[in-house]
């Protein structure tokens, strides 16, 4: 088993966007404000759903995949698949639509 697997799959998941975030045509960094909103007004609402059902015994972490850090009963992990499940959704939707702006371009020539 691997102590730290789901950390693991987190990074891998998260690495490429970060490192793309700041392509030429995309510059995400523009956006961080409304981005940080975005992220964490519905990361909010999903921890505390998260927190409650974790607490009533409806799920729960194996703790043989996670470092062990844990922050009102949830691995700190699972705080991080929020953050980074916001910032890869906004990015997958900015990709889209730049590649969408990019193709109009193209037949508008």
């Amino acid at each position: 088993m691997i102590k730290y697997l789901y950390f693991i799959v987190l990074i891998l998941c998260i690495s490429i966007p970060l490192i793309v975030a700041n392509h030429r045509d995309l510059k995400l960094y523009r956006f961080w404000k409304s981005m940080l909103f975005s992220i964490l007004l519905p990361s909010t609402i999903y921890l505390l759903w998260d927190i409650f059902a974790s607490h009533q015994g409806h799920w729960s972490f194996n703790p043989d995949y996670i470092l062990g850090l844990k922050l009102l009963g949830l691995p700190i992990e699972e705080y991080l698949f929020f953050l980074f499940l916001g910032f890869i959704s906004i990015f997958t939707y900015e990709v889209i639509q730049l590649r969408v702006r990019l193709g109009e371009k193209r037949n508008d020539s």
